[in-house]
């Protein structure tokens, strides 16, 4: 695919872009991370924040746990920032098979991280995530700037309809912000009602594949169905030298801007 064919699709998908190996440590590394952080969380030692859509969030050193709504006994649905806890996750910065790619789609010679992410889509709890773009709540906290980050989604499982695989709609980046569905409590998801779907691609892979993405593009995800957990490891690169999602505030008076 050229880069003009890419920018207009919007991302890219790199199958196997990391050996079985590679994949391999890099779960351990989630996993152990996890265990650590979610280990003080389950003692209490945290600052819980509860959306207006009623998701649970706790934070331990800096980390946010995203805990499923639902799930008994508990279970997370995602941890971020993470890359900071372990040194096998923070190579991943400067790995050129990430930063090559990531360079072309945002059309800069300077990388710099923007935050990182593990999503524990687990078996049978893992939740669906309605039709959204990154955009909105990066821009509460950078700004036009969200317009200059893109994300790379290690899939460290393996990736199907039935587990929860990515949904994109090709092309969605280039209308911009979506309309937003103004009766959901978080203001950050898309109106389906206003918006075009209909083009959706699901976004199978093998294990080790890195699918890359704009912050504009539209997506969903579906549940895990399956026994079968569906994990992914998330890096947003900006362009170099911006302050990176921890130390900006959260501005939600910015979602005014949007339509």
């Amino acid at each position: 695919m050229s880069l003009s064919e890419q920018r207009t699709r919007g991302f890219v998908l790199l199958p196997r872009l990391f050996g079985p190996a590679e994949t391999a440590a890099l779960g351990e590394a989630a996993e152990s991370v996890l265990e650590r952080v979610t280990g003080r969380a389950l003692k209490g030692d945290t600052q819980v924040t509860v959306w207006p859509d009623g998701h649970r969030l706790e934070t331990v050193d800096g980390a946010t746990v995203h805990w499923e709504p639902d799930a008994r006994p508990p279970a997370v649905r995602s941890l971020s920032p993470v890359t900071q806890l372990d040194p096998a996750l923070d190579a991943l910065w400067t790995d050129e098979r990430l930063t090559a790619p990531m360079r072309r789609l945002l059309d800069t010679d300077h990388l710099g991280p923007f935050t990182s992410k593990l999503n524990f889509k687990r078996a049978g709890v893992g939740s669906e995530f309605r039709w959204h773009q990154d955009y909105p709540y990066w821009y509460c906290c950078a700004g036009p700037d969200a317009r200059d980050i893109a994300t790379a989604m290690v899939f460290l499982d393996e990736v199907t309809a039935d587990n929860g695989a990515l949904e994109i709609v090709p092309g969605s980046h280039l209308a911009g912000p979506a309309p937003r569905d103004r009766a959901e409590p978080t203001g950050l998801l898309v109106d389906a009602s206003r918006t075009d779907t209909g083009s959706a691609v699901t976004v199978e892979a093998p294990v080790g594949s890195v699918l890359m993405f704009p912050g504009l593009i539209v997506h969903r995800s579906g549940p895990n169905t399956t026994t079968r957990d569906r994990r992914s490891l998330l890096l947003c690169f900006q362009p170099a030298g911006r302050p990176t999602l921890d130390r900006l505030p959260y501005r939600r008076e910015r979602l005014a801007d949007l339509p």
